[in-house]
């Protein structure tokens, strides 16, 4: 593991949302680590490194607690909904060797046959990894996918110890040409015929008062 993910963080003794708010006006966040039976330990970490290395999605931090190594996942980040700035961070605690659940993003690679567009219908697949090779992504290749074609988590190609959690039949992406939206000119053509027709009746009207 790059040293670039290990942090030095405080225990934190102050809860509450002042403390909180006081917390995040020096640069810092505030943190909880759980798992494995331990009780949850509620640290404060450097606000910038931590949001380096949370840019990366399921990153696992080598975290020193005053002294103490902890090997930690990122399990959840809440931000602010405006101003998308940090405020609280769940750990859990992960051990070397020992596989974890996690939520891989799906990056899609190629392109479809000519007049052919692609839907995504699953961003994220379901994996168990080993926490300290968690792989940043699924690559599904699409080039030269026909009409028709769909792949599901099951077709997907897992990193090297990875396994499939999500459900093999779950949809990951479908192929298909385009369709033509013909409302406009449905509409269009009833328009025309029910003019027409109108036309018509006013034509026999005026023609029986000639007559």
């Amino acid at each position: 593991m790059s040293d670039d993910n290990t942090l030095s963080v405080l225990v934190r003794t102050s809860f509450g949302k002042g403390a909180a708010r006081k917390i995040r006006a020096n640069d810092q966040i505030p943190a909880v680590i759980y798992g494995h039976g331990t009780d949850p330990q509620h640290v404060t970490l450097p606000g910038h490194e931590t949001m380096l290395i949370t840019r990366r999605a399921n990153a696992v931090i080598t975290l020193d607690i005053e002294g103490t190594t902890q090997l930690a996942l990122v399990k959840d980040i809440q931000r602010d909904p405006v101003k998308q700035v940090i405020e609280h961070i769940d750990l859990i605690v992960v051990r070397q060797g020992e596989k974890v659940t996690v939520e891989v993003p799906v990056h899609i690679e190629g392109e479809s046959a000519p007049g052919t567009i692609h839907v995504v219908e699953l961003n994220a697949v379901e994996l168990e990894v080993e926490a300290t090779h968690i792989p940043q992504n699924v690559v599904v290749s699409i080039e030269g996918l026909e009409d028709g074609a769909q792949v599901t988590a099951a077709d997907l190609v897992l990193p090297k110890g990875a396994s499939l959690v999500s459900e093999p039949e779950t949809l990951v992406l479908n192929v298909s040409v385009p369709q033509l939206d013909l409302t406009t000119d449905a509409v269009s053509d009833e328009d025309g015929e029910a003019a027409a027709a109108e036309g018509d009746v006013d034509s026999i009207e005026d023609e029986e008062r000639s007559e």
